[in-house]
């Protein structure tokens, strides 16, 4: 999601009761797919698509949408955590594997660093650590409830980091920087949480 304010569409219904131990605190759960998001809706041509892992010294490795697409791709199942406190349970996803694309970058020469800056079309950062996008925690995803991403949904790929809040799983993705310190995206900038943890209702800076 990027700019401010939001603007939310498709938000009907919520659910009373969540499974226990399943809802973290604050949020409820809801059948729809709220749409937060702000500004006009990027839609890249396909054919000019790329995404591209580059370290701090300026080495970089690129894929196109077909190079991503023909890479080993995963089915993850995840229940999803907005900071405005919308849930969603078992959504199902298709896509590559952050640990693969990495791999494949520092078979390249990229140097790993303990940081990452995810960057998207229209200037949407965020910032997240190195081992929360590795070890089978994130994915660059193409794929959503058994269609090609939509792009009000960040389509053509996103960012999905389910284990953080949403905003975390930076729609329109186009690169990641691994960077040696921590560099805040643009909600972190405009006062949300560095890290965001929806099970410690870390939502503002502040938050513990």
């Amino acid at each position: 999601m990027a700019g401010n304010p939001f603007i939310a569409r498709g938000f009907h219904s919520r659910r009373p009761a969540a499974p226990p131990g399943r809802l973290p605190p604050g949020q409820y759960e809801t059948r729809d797919f709220p749409v937060l998001s702000a500004g006009p809706t990027p839609r890249p041509p396909l054919a000019a698509w790329d995404f591209t892992i580059r370290d701090s010294e300026g080495h970089s490795v690129r894929w196109s949408w077909d190079d991503l697409r023909a890479l080993p791709r995963e089915t993850p199942t995840a229940d999803i955590h907005c900071v405005t406190k919308w849930s969603k349970f078992d959504t199902k996803w298709e896509g590559v594997s952050v640990d693969t694309l990495l791999a494949a970058a520092r078979s390249a020469g990229v140097a790993s660093n303990p940081f990452v800056l995810a960057v998207s079309d229209g200037g949407y950062t965020t910032n997240l650590p190195l081992a929360d996008v590795t070890d089978g925690k994130a994915w660059i995803a193409f794929g959503y409830g058994g269609e090609p991403l939509a792009p009000e949904h960040g389509g053509p790929a996103r960012l999905l980091v389910p284990h953080l809040y949403f905003w975390k799983s930076a729609k329109w993705i186009r690169g990641l920087r691994l960077l040696p310190d921590d560099q805040p995206g643009f909600w972190e900038q405009l006062g949300y949480h560095n890290y965001g943890d929806p099970w410690r209702e870390q939502r503002y800076q502040g938050d513990p």
